[in-house]
């Protein structure tokens, strides 16, 4: 992973885009800084994802609470301050909520 000089993200001036999951909305703004992956995401209230993720992540719960499924395994909830991570292929995983969050995702190579 090459060197990151030192940086700030103004979230503020970074488009959302907007993924409709299985139900509710999630919205994204993602900054890339080589194989460096930061995601910042907002999940609508009855969100749940459209798909089941092999990807590694570490994610932190800004606000709100959501719960993170594994599939053949028991469900974790994760409210705000609280922090998961997993590695590429490690898991299949997905997101819901009932009341909305706003995580903090990042991911890239060093997870695999």
């Amino acid at each position: 992973m090459p060197e990151i000089p030192f940086q700030t993200i103004d979230w503020t001036q970074i488009l959302k885009a907007e993924q409709i999951g299985e139900t509710g909305t999630a919205y994204s703004q993602t900054q890339e800084i080589g194989n460096l992956c930061i995601r910042k995401v907002t999940y609508s209230e009855n969100y749940t994802a459209d798909h089941w993720c092999q990807k590694g992540h570490i994610v932190h719960c800004l606000k709100g609470e959501f719960t993170i499924e594994v599939a053949g395994k028991e469900k974790s909830l994760l409210t705000t301050g609280m922090t998961f991570i997993v590695s590429d292929s490690a898991s299949s995983h997905r997101a819901t909520t009932t009341k909305g969050a706003e995580l903090l995702i990042i991911d890239g190579d060093f997870l695999k």
